[in-house]
């Protein structure tokens, strides 16, 4: 349970609902006035933290990860909208007490008219008093009726809407591998070749050779030879450089479409049983 000495530890850390999941980050803690204990605290969700939302601590537990709150992510996100400006009228806390569940406090509120806040701001010390009761008129700031689901701050309400604020965040998507391998192809080239072949010559004796041809004896065996020689392709292989490949990376820009559903405030106007539709400009 989170008590009064706990609650420096509990702003700012993250909230978890009862399975868990994260649902924000604690922002205010907001005190009983008739117990001091804590009640309530503001949790900022969304995906920027702008929305606050009021989550029961009553049973909440203070972990070395943060509050752990007992109620869904869900049933936070549809919580009732309530401002967060350091006092709960009676209405609102009893209007956060049937949407949770929680059953204290539900037939005080109904039955009595008290301009006292049940829940005041941790750690500034205010009581503070709402406008709980069925003023109408003008009140003491000098406004024009009055608020009925909380205190009169001003003569106009505030209208708002969401905007969607879209950005981009790098993410790894894939790798890209360069590896060499080998392959062998077949390469076929002509080359010329030479060779010697025998050839028989015939000459007629004449004067000119009749010497050589007379020499030796008239009528004998001889032998006479000569050399042949031939060409035989030789090939040889030498591996060269040829071109060198790298990796790189290159930014591609293109438009992608997102979509969400925003919500906007729309007013619509009561006055003597006529009712405009919601959107009517006034």
């Amino acid at each position: 349970m989170i008590g009064t000495d706990t609650i420096s530890r509990v702003i700012g850390q993250d909230v978890y609902d009862e399975s868990g999941e994260k649902i924000g980050s604690a922002a205010e803690v907001y005190l009983d006035d008739e117990t001091g204990q804590p009640e309530w605290v503001t949790v900022r969700t969304g995906m920027f933290g702008t929305k606050e939302s009021f989550v029961p601590i009553r049973d909440a537990d203070l972990t070395d990860d943060g509050v752990r709150v007992p109620v869904s992510k869900e049933r936070v996100k549809d919580a009732p909208k309530i401002d967060t400006d350091g006092h709960l009228s009676p209405q609102e806390e009893q209007e956060l007490y049937r949407y949770y569940g929680m059953g204290a406090g539900t037939d005080t509120a109904r039955t009595t008219t008290t301009t006292e806040s049940t829940t005041g701001m941790a750690g500034t010390g205010m009581a503070g008093t709402g406008m709980a009761g069925g003023m109408t008129g003008t009140d003491t700031r000098g406004t024009v009726g009055h608020d009925t689901s909380g205190p009169t701050t001003d003569d106009a309400m505030t209208l708002s809407e969401e905007r969607l604020n879209v950005g981009t965040r790098s993410q790894e998507v894939g790798r890209a591998r360069l590896r060499k391998y080998v392959v062998t192809e077949n390469v076929t080239e002509t080359v010329p070749v030479s060779r010697e072949e025998v050839r028989l010559e015939r000459e007629p004796i004449t004067d000119a050779n009749a010497g050589k041809a007379m020499d030796g004896p008239a009528i004998s065996e001889e032998e006479h030879e000569v050399v042949l020689h031939a060409e035989t392709p030789v090939v040889e292989k030498e591996a060269v450089p040829v071109e060198r490949v790298r990796l790189d990376k290159e930014t591609v820009t293109e438009q992608t479409q997102v979509s969400e559903g925003l919500r906007k405030e729309e007013v619509e106007l009561d006055a003597d049983g006529t009712a405009r539709d919601r959107g009517d400009r006034m």
